[in-house]
């Protein structure tokens, strides 16, 4: 149903959900990690192999320090060389294990974000009407593909460099400190300063990658909608006030793209000056060492390359906050719409239909889309098995309102609605929509064949069942002369058809799906005359011994209707047949003649 429901919803407004800095970084971190828990096995492999390259990482100074000192200055070349083999094996294996890491970590993400892609999608097709009538389709765009990805590309890259960090910047303070307390103490100067330049630069950064995320998710949806009304921008000439507009979106993306990312540039260099600076304090104070016989050369040598060590888990965290921070903005964007209440819910032990006998009873409703904005005044009407209702009024009047309540996209504030005596907050909302067809003004088509397309009314319909449903439709005449007839791929949005062949194909659709009652809502607006008559034959098969409720503009096409009601202003101003309308010389009167000079 999220399909097409869409189409012919009240849409009460386009804008993206508002976001401001990263609200709740922990609990985001959290989530992520318990999707992660799914696959424990591999993650528990992965520290194995993060720990293991961890010391083999910490063997190689410390190697070098006795090569240095116990064969270099004795002049042992072959113990040199000796030594220097066993080396090369060391950094080979790490860089083997390294790679085997990352390779496992890579399957982890993509599996971890395959769940949470999936999970936001399932949720979306849950929510309810209102939910779409306040955010941009180009938002949500952006929430599924753009922050999902930013979330992937900081568990591939993050998630073992941080866990590597931690050990790395832990393993190496215990091996300092076993080598030469003095050196050690002379390292971690650099340490609160490093801690302290990070932690400055990752707090202003923090709130631009937020801002970051939500401009692009706005630019994202004034993008969809351009695209989308393309037709209404050159008709009206406005292709140049359009530009203007992505222009600002564009620059204020620029501008909070370039704060957060300049400031993130800025923590690699910070690191390396002080990561310099600590390494110069080494060199300084084990050279005055090494000449008063404190210490060795070999020594001095494992602790520059310690010094390197140690300062580079810092360096990497503080590089890696750009991704953690984009990561962490986009994983609360996506998790704000898995956290949506659906306004719309099924009661417990909600009651499952099988078939509708087609009895349905509006008992004096009231709703508006808004709080103190009433569309619909009391209205009230009855239909009966197999009578055909038609609403007629103005634009704007309440008549898709009333459709939009009979499938229950919306709940009504006031008033209570009956389908075969049944409260219609008793059913099932699936099972009830599955019992209720739609064949709107403009008809959606899937990617895939005219086979494929029609047989979304019923998956499980053989291709005999299809082709009668198009032949009860009259598509099948049209059809059969396409070069591969059924099997005729759909185009982009069905360009290849006109706009009467796919209301056929609807129509073909609806046939199958043989729901018990029936919404037509300008099924046959902006059709040519003979598109009109090959369609409404389509209709008329479709609504035979069913309840249908017909939206329409064009009254020739409603004078059979078993009920007219005359809609204005969220209220029934009359109610009657086509003959007694036009007698009572009403409203109705006024409209039908209008369109037609008797």
């Amino acid at each position: 149903m999220r399909n097409f429901q869409g189409q012919f919803a009240n849409k009460g407004g386009r804008n993206a959900s508002k976001m401001g800095k990263a609200k709740n970084t922990k609990g985001t971190v959290m989530r992520v990690w318990n999707y992660m828990g799914y696959q424990k096995a591999a993650l528990t492999f992965i520290i194995f192999l993060v720990f293991v390259t961890t010391l083999l990482g910490l063997l190689g100074p410390y190697l070098m320090g006795v090569i240095i000192d116990q064969y270099i200055v004795p002049k042992d070349l072959s113990g040199t060389a000796r030594m220097c083999l066993l080396l090369i094996a060391i950094y080979g294996v790490t860089v083997f294990l390294t790679w085997l890491q990352t390779f496992v970590m890579v399957n982890v993400a993509l599996k971890t974000i395959q769940k949470i892609r999936q999970d936001i999608f399932e949720k979306i097709q849950t929510l309810s009407l209102r939910f779409f009538d306040v955010r941009s389709q180009g938002d949500l765009m952006s929430r599924v593909t753009n922050d999902i990805d930013n979330l992937n590309q900081a568990l591939t890259q993050s998630v073992v460099q941080i866990i590597s960090s931690a050990l790395t910047f832990i393993g190496v303070a215990i091996a300092m400190f076993a080598l030469d307390w003095i050196l050690a103490i002379v390292t971690l100067i650099t340490v609160p300063i490093m801690f302290f330049v990070t932690k400055k630069l990752v707090a202003y950064s923090g709130k631009n990658f937020a801002k970051r995320q939500k401009d692009l998710g706005e630019l994202n949806g004034f993008i969809e909608e351009a695209i989308t009304g393309a037709d209404v921008t050159t008709l009206y000439g406005k292709e140049k006030k359009t530009v203007q507009n992505f222009n600002k979106i564009n620059e204020q993306l620029r501008v909070s793209a370039t704060k957060a990312d300049t400031f993130s540039a800025f923590i690699f260099p910070s690191m390396n000056f002080i990561n310099n600076l600590g390494m110069g304090l080494v060199i300084g104070t084990g050279s005055v060492m090494v000449l008063n016989g404190m210490t060795t050369v070999g020594v001095i040598a494992a602790f520059i390359n310690y010094s390197r060590q140690f300062s580079r888990p810092l360096s990497q965290f503080a590089t890696l906050m750009n991704t953690i921070q984009a990561a962490v903005a986009g994983g609360e964007r996506v998790f704000e719409i898995m956290d949506e209440v659906p306004e719309i819910k099924n009661k417990k032990d909600a009651f499952v239909v099988q078939n509708l006998q087609g009895h349905v009873a509006l008992e004096n409703v009231s709703f508006g889309y808004e709080e103190n904005k009433t569309i619909l005044k009391e209205v009230s009407l009855k239909a009966r098995p197999g009578e055909t209702i038609a609403l007629v009024g103005p634009t704007g009047s309440g008549k898709t309102t009333i459709i939009n309540l009979l499938t229950r996209f919306y709940d009504i504030q006031q008033g209570q609605i009956h389908i075969d005596g049944k409260n219609i907050k008793e059913y099932d909302m699936n099972s009830l929509r599955s019992k209720i067809g739609v064949v709107l003004q403009d008809t959606y088509l899937f990617a895939g064949t005219i086979m494929d397309n029609i047989r979304y009314g019923r998956l499980d319909a053989s291709d005999e069942e299809v082709i009668n449903a198009a032949k009860a439709a009259s598509a099948h005449s049209f059809i059969k002369h396409l070069p591969n007839q059924y099997e005729t791929k759909i185009a982009s949005e069905g360009s290849n058809l006109s706009q009467g062949q796919k209301q056929l194909l609807a129509i073909a659709r609806a046939i199958l799906a043989d729901a018990d009652i029936l919404i037509l809502d300008e099924a046959t607006s902006n059709i040519d005359t003979r598109t009109e008559l090959q369609i409404q034959e389509g209709l008329n098969n479709l609504m035979r011994d069913r309840t249908s409720f017909v939206i329409a503009h064009r009254l020739k096409t409603i004078e059979k209707a078993d009920q007219i009601l005359v809609i204005k202003d969220g209220s029934i101003l009359e109610k009657g047949n086509h003959e007694s309308l036009m007698e009572d010389r009403g409203f109705y009167f006024d409209l039908y003649t209008s369109q037609f000079k008797i």
